[in-house]
């Protein structure tokens, strides 16, 4: 099998024929690299035939310097690449007027990881709107959906919960990739000039790791293919007082809490028989974020078949256990500053909680809402909805989801 090449590759392949002449604004982060692993930024900077005016980085920095989510970068030592270097997860999330002046053409080069939670393709989706308000054409060097552009799974955000961790109403787990949802953004937009400069030899039925495509970690907890696997579902724990794993080797793929028992947890998961995966009781402590620096028990999530593993399921259903377990509490402390005594009667009165806002700048409506882009999933949880019902759910979602999927895709699927 070809291996796979990536936007930037391809935009390299053509010695740059797209960007000739133009002063460039580039919006990229750690992860931007070719199938060399040669930073975009190396490969511009100083380039004869275009100028590099100006750069911009989403969340975490733009190369990944900031651990957690919701903390705010600004600017960035600029002596090395000779142009400005703008935050757009600080005081600005879209580039004003000033950031675009004198800018031909913005250049967007990031890796998506196939969840609509992740932040990046907003920050995309934002550039876009504001270029086209000053006439600014896009170019984006797309990149392969490391999960597949196949398998898609989850709810349709409802237009009410439109925040930062979705804009548009797409899948949890969307099956496309940042080119192909860049041009249903500029669909939606008056004046949006997008071109997509596509992959080369990617097929969308495969992982990106089956096809010897690059991977660089495009977000500090995000390390590996097999992380952004069990991310659409796992995310969905940043809502909850449960740790989703940060503040250890292998984030997301580990659950817990110094309030739950993980040997009964993994007991009632694997008696589910959850498809293509396994649950291993374990205990962790975690270094930051959740709990840092206490016990916690929980379980550490195997996907064994990730062709046959429902992410968004198997978490919801991971959340709904915990619930069952220690019952649903009406607040509990999450974070840093939530202190635990193992075994002290406060530690044995703990429970399932939902994380209260703030999270991601939305100020009111709860985490778990926004980020599942409906109430149902919540409801669902508190009531204990059996997993047909969820699939039935999905079906629908992903019924009324797919004609859009179709309409702009750039691949044969």
């Amino acid at each position: 099998m070809p291996r796979v090449r990536n936007g930037l590759d391809a935009l390299m392949q053509s010695d740059f024929t797209q960007i000739r002449g133009k002063r460039v604004g580039l919006l990229c982060n750690q992860a931007s690299v070719n199938s060399d692993y040669e930073h975009i930024l190396d490969v511009v900077t100083g380039h004869p035939n275009f100028e590099l005016h100006a750069i911009f980085g989403p969340q975490h920095g733009l190369f990944g310097h900031t651990q957690d989510n919701m903390i705010e970068w600004e600017g960035a030592d600029q002596s090395r690449f000779g142009a400005p270097i703008f935050s757009l997860y600080g005081e600005n999330r879209e580039p004003s007027a000033e950031m675009l002046a004198g800018i031909d053409l913005f250049l967007v080069d990031l890796q998506d990881v196939g969840a609509r939670y992740y932040t990046f393709v907003w920050t995309m989706c934002l550039c876009i709107r504001a270029c086209s308000k000053v006439g600014i054409p896009v170019l984006v060097l797309d990149r392969p959906n490391p999960i597949t552009g196949a398998q898609t799974e989850g709810f349709l955000l409802e237009p009410d919960f439109s925040t930062f961790v979705g804009l548009r109403p797409i899948l949890t787990r969307h099956g496309m990739t940042i080119g192909e949802l860049a041009k249903y953004e500029a669909a939606q937009i008056d004046g949006a000039v997008v071109n997509v400069v596509t992959c080369v030899n990617w097929d969308p039925q495969g992982y990106l790791d089956e096809q010897g495509g690059t991977w660089a970690m495009p977000s500090p907890n995000m390390p590996t293919i097999d992380t952004a696997v069990v991310y659409p579902g796992a995310c969905l724990l940043e809502a909850t007082n449960l740790s989703e794993g940060r503040g250890t080797t292998r984030p997301f793929e580990t659950v817990g809490a110094p309030w739950l028992d993980g040997w009964r947890l993994a007991a009632d998961l694997n008696r589910e028989n959850m498809p293509g995966c396994a649950f291993r009781p374990l205990e962790f402590q975690p270094t930051h974020n959740k709990y840092v620096g206490q016990v916690c028990q929980g379980v550490f999530v195997h996907v064994t078949d990730r062709r046959e593993f429902e992410p968004v399921l198997t978490y919801a259903r991971v959340m709904q256990a915990c619930a069952l377990q220690r019952g649903i509490q009406d607040s509990s402390p999450i974070g840093p500053q939530a202190s635990f005594v193992p075994n002290s009667p406060e530690t044995r009165l703990l429970g399932f909680a939902w994380r209260q806002p703030p999270y991601e700048y939305e100020t009111a409506r709860l985490p778990i809402d926004i980020l599942a882009g409906t109430k149902w999933l919540r409801q669902a949880i508190e009531r204990d909805a059996p997993a047909t019902e969820y699939r039935g759910m999905f079906a629908e979602a992903r019924a009324a989801f797919e004609p859009i999927r179709s309409e702009f895709s750039l691949y044969d699927r």
